[in-house]
């Protein structure tokens, strides 16, 4: 496989090649970029951070503010108060408090992160294509059925096309399987994802997306 064109094999749900496609690897992307990468998925775990944490400093502590015991005769280091934070249980200097991590880069940066990921999961071989994925009711057998026909195991990411209601139903419950339309892709989910699973419908908005600059 170049790196200007990428071939892929289409599957049907029991498993079996249907044909192969090519496209042009510059519809993702032609080049890993691994910082513009690591700089996204840094920016998107900040922002998944709750930053709740917080430490009581010495004004925020209950104790009694009485001298512990008198200035002097007692043989023992001069003491103020049991809030110092040299004691044991006293306040804490300089600890965290609750704050905001969130923050963002630009949207050009964010896409071709995406794009850059999507296509090191395409050049090392970690995606697989299904002519279509459809199932009669939301039940959790029919995709794992899927799945196991594909040999896919482990984190697996599938993307579609449009959000559907049953796939989202049946697939919610297989541990770490996750459901997105491809609109809804970034770094950070490609990444984690041992497999990424698309249908050919998703696979040509992925590409068709891409190619015009507007896939995030």
């Amino acid at each position: 496989m170049s790196e200007q064109e990428i071939t892929v094999s289409i599957r049907n749900a029991e498993g079996q090649e249907l044909e192969q496609v090519k496209f042009s690897g510059a519809s993702l992307e032609v080049r890993h970029r691994p910082s513009l990468i690591k700089e996204a998925v840094v920016m998107y775990l900040a922002n998944k951070r709750q930053g709740t944490h917080d430490t009581k400093t010495r004004s925020e502590l209950a104790f009694t503010n009485k001298k512990p015991w008198r200035q002097k005769g007692t043989g023992r280091a001069r003491a103020g108060t049991r809030r110092s934070p040299l004691w044991v249980g006293g306040g804490i200097i300089f600890g965290p408090h609750p704050r905001d991590y969130s923050y963002q880069i630009n949207k050009k940066q964010r896409r071709l992160a995406l794009r850059s990921a999507l296509f090191g999961k395409f050049r090392d071989g970690e995606v697989q294509i299904i002519d279509r994925l459809e199932i009669p009711e939301p039940k959790t057998r029919h995709v794992a059925k899927v799945l196991k026909a594909l040999n896919i195991g482990g984190k697996c990411l599938i993307g579609v096309e449009a959000y559907n209601r049953n796939l989202a139903l049946a697939a919610r419950n297989i541990e770490g399987v996750q459901l997105l339309p491809v609109a809804d892709f970034n770094a950070l989910e490609v990444l984690k994802a041992k497999t990424i699973l698309l249908t050919k419908a998703a696979l040509e908005k992925l590409t068709a997306a891409g190619s015009s600059g507007s896939v995030e």
